[in-house]
């Protein structure tokens, strides 16, 4: 599992193209999730946390190199079901966005080869 976190953040940093399996995606989202509460943790304890606010300078360090990585393999795993990168922006509407979002996300890949590339499942 966590070597679809080593893939998405160290072989393919910025790479907006191709496909991304759910697998993929989902993997990276967990083990990011667990990586960004452990660096809050980590803040805390150290006692680097911004006074009012629970996380600190490690926390900020890692969202922000895990920022490029994170919205590429989101392109990629849109490019799965054959939608453009673009439909990332469909998080910004109210309420809808982020819900309609997540069902693509969840969607499965169109099978065979589409407009991005062959099927990575194969």
């Amino acid at each position: 599992m966590l070597q679809w976190y080593k893939k998405v953040v160290l072989e393919n940093y910025a790479n907006f193209d191709g496909r991304a399996r759910r697998s993929e995606y989902w993997y990276f989202v967990l083990f990011n999730m667990v990586f960004a509460i452990s660096a809050m943790i980590l803040d805390s304890v150290i006692g680097l946390n911004f006074d009012p606010l629970p996380y600190g300078w490690l926390y900020l360090i890692y969202v922000l190199a895990v920022f490029i990585p994170g919205l590429a393999v989101g392109v990629r795993r849109l490019h799965d079901i054959n939608k453009s990168g673009w439909f990332m922006l469909i998080a910004f509407v109210p309420l809808i966005g982020g819900i309609w979002l997540l069902v693509l996300f969840c969607t499965e890949g169109t099978p065979g080869i589409n407009s991005y590339g062959d099927n990575p499942k194969q």
